[in-house]
């Protein structure tokens, strides 16, 4: 289908959501690494289904309905609603398509709601899961529904991705081994703001070992900071899309879009704040080893060979994993300023030398 050519590679996902049109299941689980199509891919699919790609991208058909984490989790209260809304027959298309995006962020009674209606679905509706990872999903969720896995992208997918958006030559080289595969870091490295903010993220992460003063309280309002900058501009972004619309946006329906807007773009800014600090000590373990070639922040190279010395560049391989573990759990943390502090004081841990090390 042409609308699947929006999305790079994916070919299995390609083959499988083209083969659904003929018969549309109830229910399908689009699931693999951030980044990497999957919201696309639900739209387009969505699109066909509804007969109206267009309407369907800008959100804008009446027989879509999307639902989107409000903050750290998908709880009960938005899963009831879009259950009240699947009774509903459709009012244009034959069918109606639910979209749930960040499916893996549904809490437990969240989840056991929705089993409901994967059970014994109307046989006018689609229902269409997008998760980054299957672990949080209960056995019983992804039982009932079809499974589409996506993938991370070839450097090559991604260079044509940027080339087609202006970038060339060194630059072009460089963005695409930073992107590591995901069309949204390749987005963050097209807007200043973004990059900016990685900047100010890999300086913090040099100066948890560089700095004999680094205090983690710190480091954890640093990112915070970043966070919040970055969710009062969504939020002023819906506000002035709102004021420009053509129709008159509800005031109930224009604060929780901002909400929305709001809590999605602070916690999606930890998140890559936390990418990108164990993409840094996973490079001082790489360009330690000698392995400068398979870096990920390769504009950063000549700070890295100067700090791989080699027992920072072991101890490195734990700061990671200590990332990583923070990354893979933040989704259930709620006091982000603590959690993070907690973060930075291990980090410091990881990362000092050991004590009579010359």
């Amino acid at each position: 289908m042409k609308s699947f050519e929006t999305f790079p590679e994916q070919d299995e996902a390609k083959r499988l959501l083209a083969a659904a049109l003929a018969q549309p299941a109830h229910a399908y689980l689009l699931h693999g690494p951030p980044g990497v199509g999957k919201r696309r891919a639900a739209l387009a699919f969505a699109g066909e289904l509804l007969g109206d790609p267009d309407r369907v991208g800008r959100y804008a058909h009446p027989d879509l309905y999307v639902l989107e984490p409000l903050g750290e989790q998908i709880r009960i209260d938005p899963i009831r609603e879009l259950r009240r809304d699947l009774h509903m027959r459709p009012f244009e298309a034959d069918r109606r398509a639910y979209l749930i995006l960040g499916a893996h962020l549904m809490n437990e009674d969240a989840a056991d709601a929705l089993l409901k209606d994967l059970e014994e679905p109307p046989p006018y509706a689609t229902i269409l899961l997008v998760a980054d990872e299957l672990g949080p999903l209960p056995e019983t969720i992804r039982s009932r529904c079809q499974l589409v896995p996506f993938t991370r992208l070839s450097r090559s997918a991604v260079k044509s991705y940027l080339a087609a958006r202006g970038f060339e030559g060194e630059r072009l080289e460089i963005a695409a081994r930073v992107a590591a595969g995901r069309l949204d870091r390749a987005d963050r490295l097209r807007d200043e703001d973004a990059q900016a903010r990685r900047a100010a993220v890999l300086d913090l992460a040099r100066s948890v070992y560089a700095d004999p003063a680094f205090e983690p309280s710190a480091g954890a309002k640093a990112v915070t900071g970043l966070a919040f900058e970055r969710a009062g501009k969504a939020k002023a972004a819906v506000e002035k899309e709102a004021a420009e619309a053509l129709e008159k946006v509800p005031k109930r329906e224009l604060e929780q879009r901002a909400r929305r807007a709001e809590r999605g773009a602070e916690r999606e800014e930890v998140l890559h704040a936390l990418d990108a600090l164990a993409s840094w000590y996973r490079d001082l373990v790489v360009v330690g080893a000698g392995a400068e070639a398979a870096a990920l922040n390769v504009d950063r190279l000549r700070e890295l060979a100067e700090d791989a010395e080699p027992g920072l560049a072991e101890r490195a391989g734990n700061a990671a994993e200590t990332v990583r573990d923070v990354w893979r759990s933040f989704e259930f943390q709620v006091q982000t300023g603590l959690a993070l502090e907690a973060l930075f004081v291990r980090l410091r841990r990881d990362l000092a030398a050991p004590a009579g090390a010359a």
